[in-house]
Order: C-alpha cells, then structure tokens, then sequence
C-alpha cells in the first residue's frame, strides 16, 4: 500500500466515525490509537485537540487539521414525539433535509432517524417545495414507535443529546471520494500518511514538526490552543473550497492566500506555492469568500505565527461532499516537501 492508498483508507474510516463539534470522543480515540499503532506517543489537551511529535529541530511548525464535523443537537421534544434541532456548524438547512442520522443519548444509548421538513408529502402539502427549511420549519422523525413527548423521553432522548449526520462514505473505482464529512476528514487522513512517512524513515522533517488534530474547528476554537508554546509557524491542512471563479477543483491541492479572515502569511504562501510549481503539482492559488481556519483561531486567541493554508479540493463544501485521490496526492506531497525545505 503506497502513502496516499493509506490516507484514503484513513479518510473513509473517520468519514464514517461520528464526531460533530463537542462530541468527537470516537474520532478521538481512533486517532490515539492509529498514531500508537505508529509508534508514537501523542498526547490530548483538555478540550481534546490531539497532538503528536514528528520530531526534528529548529524553528518549529505545527500542521493542523480538525476531525470535528458538522452536525445537530436536539433542542426540543414536540408534542408529536418529534425532535426539535439546533444545528451544530454553519449549514443551510436544506443541506441535510432527507439525511439519516444517528441521536447519541448521555445515558449512552443510539438511535436513528430521519430530517424532514414539516409536511414533507408532496400529495398532502401544497408547498412542501417552498417552504422555508429552518429549525421551525424542520423536524427529526425517530425510528421508533413515539406519538408523544413522553414516548420519546423514555427512550431517554432529551435537550442536548448530539445527533450526528450519515456520512454515506463510498470511494469510486474512478478514484472519488464521496461523503459527507471530508471537511475536514479528508486533510486529517493525509497527517496520518505523513507520520506514517516519518515512522518508515522515508521522511525526516528539517525543522521541529507536529501534527495537531482539533475538535472545535466547525464552531470557530479549535486551534486557540492544545499546541506547542514555542510554535513559530501553523499550516491549516483543510480542504479546498470548489466553486465560482476559484481555481481548485478536486483533483488539485488549493493554497488560500485569501479567506474571510483576511490574508495569509505573505513568506508562507509564497513557498508553498513555489514547491508546488517546482514539483510540478496539480495546485491552484486561491481566494474562499466565506471561509475560517484553525490557524485563525490560533491568531485571534493572541498567538505569534506564521500561518498558512492549504489543502485537497473539497466540491459541495458543507454539504454531501467530494473529492479525488489525487487532490489526496498533490496534498501530501505538497506537505512532504515543505517539510524537508527549513
């Protein structure tokens, strides 16, 4: 198996791993596992944000990626039996109307269900196409026999119980990677290649390296803190946004010079883009109009760092998603160079 075949692998086992913001234990205890089973010692901060040494000297980096997802939390029990949702990450609505999902219970219970918009049957309900999909106007259908709030509340659902979103992960004989959850999945299964690089002494990084993996990214904390005090440099490994007038699609590494948050590091983006140029990737320089990073977090909790971004080409960002094996390659070999050029 080559390094990209391994961080595909990785990708679809923690696409299909649970882990909406503050409730990413699963994802969590994968990870620690995965990286011990590499030989490493990673350790997890108090809010869970997992952190692992690749070794190296001088001038130390950080990559990050987050394994928390989008995702809800029920909000309410209506009458009817029925769950009332908040949603968890930004989303428009209509983004999950028909999806599965799972409701995890603090009594350690799960159960299924469905999101409908109220009155979802076309040959019951005039508007059921234009009605607005929000939180008032949508509903979780459990797949229990409930008719009442009390039916429900003997399940043991109740306000506050996480509902993750089927993530439907499948990889296509043409190489694609369909699932929900690639955001940012798909960079965190391209770190493990890399440490797994590291392991089979094939890449030895030319400075301090760490790889850290957040859990509040989607919610805008995640790298605020849970890294090295001595860190002079973080790169976010998201994913690449697909769409109107940028130059990523999804075979392609995307290096953001620009996003919501305003520039990245001028020195940074700068040899980014020339390794890729070098290395004759497949990579695109890029501007997200609505866009937040780990590494912003980082800033804005007063941090003193280079930054930058990059990572695989993501199409329907925030929805089912989509991406290549070879936006998976032109990632991690971007990373392998920039980790052997001090």
């Amino acid at each position: 198996m080559n390094y990209t075949d391994y961080a595909v692998e990785q990708i679809l086992k923690l696409c299909k791993t649970p882990s909406p913001s503050g409730f990413t234990k699963m994802a969590t205890a994968y990870l620690i596992q995965e990286l011990h089973n590499l030989g490493f010692s990673p350790t997890i901060s108090r809010k869970g944000s997992v952190l692992c040494d690749l070794g190296g000297e001088g001038n130390p980096l950080v990559l990050a990626a987050h394994i928390d997802t989008l995702g809800a939390m029920v909000r309410a029990i209506k009458g009817n039996g029925r769950l009332r949702f908040t949603k968890i990450g930004g989303y428009p609505e209509n983004n999950i109307e028909n999806e599965n999902v799972t409701i995890h219970t603090r009594n350690g219970k799960t159960y299924t269900g469905t999101v409908y918009i109220n009155g979802p049957a076309a040959h019951v309900y005039s508007d059921s196409g234009s009605s607005k999909r929000d939180d008032a106007n949508m509903e979780i259908v459990l797949d229990e026999i409930v008719k009442s709030k009390e039916d429900t509340l003997k399940l043991g659902i109740a306000p506050g119980d996480f509902v993750s979103l089927d993530s439907r992960t499948m990889l296509t004989p043409s190489g694609f990677i369909k699932s929900r959850h690639l955001d940012d999945k798909a960079s965190a299964g391209v770190l493990l290649a890399l440490t797994k690089e590291v392991r089979d002494g094939l890449l030895i990084p030319d400075r301090k390296t760490s790889i850290l993996f957040t859990t509040y990214e989607e919610v805008g904390h995640g790298a605020a803190s849970g890294f090295p005090t001595d860190t002079a440099e973080m790169i976010s490994v998201d994913m690449g946004a697909v769409g109107d007038d940028l130059g990523t699609d999804e075979y392609k590494v995307s290096i953001c010079a620009k996003d919501s948050g305003g520039p990245y590091d001028y020195d940074v983006t700068d040899r980014l883009v020339r390794l890729a140029e070098k290395l004759k990737l497949q990579y695109a320089i890029d501007i997200y109009p609505y866009y937040g990073s780990d590494v912003e977090g980082a800033l804005r909790a007063g941090h003193d760092l280079k930054h930058g971004l990059i990572g695989p080409g993501v199409f329907a960002s925030h929805g089912y998603e989509r991406t290549h094996t070879q936006a998976i390659e032109n990632t991690l070999k971007l990373l392998e160079a920039y980790l052997q050029e001090a």
